[in-house]
């Protein structure tokens, strides 16, 4: 795998994916977009009008419609076509259908000679990334789950709201399922490296009562309090994913807490989870882990033994 052309390839034209390859092109973060979707004339209409916005940014994105042959020489494949839940299902609920999707995208993609780096935001992530991993037969650090990092980002806008500071000044990490089962070391939050709990202590008469647990709750939560009032989540995801694309490009080795395979951190192996992990141009190179309390560790042990249940169900279905 050697990046060379900064070329990404979107699977899915639908609004994630739109407005990932809307991300990449205002901040100039690769050189090529090539959209594929089913319906061919969606991925056309995204392309044009992606094309139209060209003239007025800094940076000249080359645009195009692509086919799955098109993916030999692409760096970077995001995935994010998928079968949206329905309301009063969970992301998980939408496993079998996912998997049969994430099957027909993976398999021609890989036929063509693909080597670079997959990045899956199709939910229920933490088992697609999985499922990409083992069926691409690419090594670890080239399939990336987005994981929790749109999670950390709505925790880390919660914290700064209520202590009223910028959200880049938290530093915080959801951890574990891309869902319900997620949890939050609160021992490692920190404002600047104060932390969280001194910060409330400190300050009773600006933040008054904290309830982390309703800072848990709000957090899993959070991006169902934007699909049950417009019918998707978009913008967040799609930075989150460009986020994780520039790190890749400019090799930042920035921490990001993505979706990746466990080998033993944190006590768990053969699993997909979202952790804190070093992302450079050789993708997810390495997991840090953090001190937990054993509470805390039980909480995400927890998570993973949920996201194994479900990576179980994927092999009995035999798809």
């Amino acid at each position: 795998m050697k990046i060379s052309k900064r070329k990404v390839v979107i699977v899915g034209c639908g609004l994630v994916g739109s407005s990932t390859a809307f991300s990449l092109v205002t901040q100039g973060i690769c050189d090529e977009i090539l959209m594929i979707d089913i319906n061919k004339e969606k991925a056309l209409g995204e392309v044009l009008d992606l094309r139209d916005s060209i003239q007025y940014l800094s940076h000249n994105v080359k645009v195009k419609v692509g086919t799955y042959a098109d993916c030999s020489d692409a760096d970077i494949v995001v995935i994010t076509a998928g079968a949206p839940p329905k309301k009063g299902e969970s992301r998980l609920d939408t496993l079998e259908m996912g998997i049969k999707i994430c099957k027909s995208i993976v398999e021609p993609i890989m036929s063509s000679g693909f080597d670079g780096i997959f990045v899956v935001i199709s939910n229920p992530v933490d088992i697609m990334a999985y499922y990409v991993y083992k069926l691409s037969g690419l090594p670890k650090n080239q399939v990336i789950g987005t994981g929790t990092a749109l999670d950390s980002a709505r925790l880390k806008n919660f914290i700064a709201q209520i202590v009223n500071v910028d959200p880049r000044s938290v530093h915080a990490y959801s951890m574990g399922e891309h869902g319900d089962s997620q949890m939050i070391p609160w021992s490692t939050v920190t404002i600047e490296g104060k932390q969280f709990d001194d910060v409330i202590q400190d300050n009773k008469a600006l933040v008054g009562d904290v309830s982390l647990d309703e800072l848990v709750m709000k957090t899993v939560k959070g991006g169902w309090e934007i699909y049950n009032r417009k019918g998707t989540t978009c913008y967040g995801i799609a930075s989150t994913c460009a986020g994780i694309i520039k790190t890749i490009f400019q090799d930042e080795n920035k921490i990001i807490p993505v979706s990746t395979l466990l080998e033993g951190e944190y006590g768990e192996t053969e699993v997909f989870a979202g952790v804190p992990t070093i992302l450079n141009r050789n993708g997810a190179t390495d997991v840090l882990e953090i001190h937990m309390t054993d509470n805390e560790l039980k909480r995400f042990k927890d998570s993973a033994t949920l996201i194994k249940s479900y990576i179980k169900k994927i092999e009995e279905l035999k798809i």
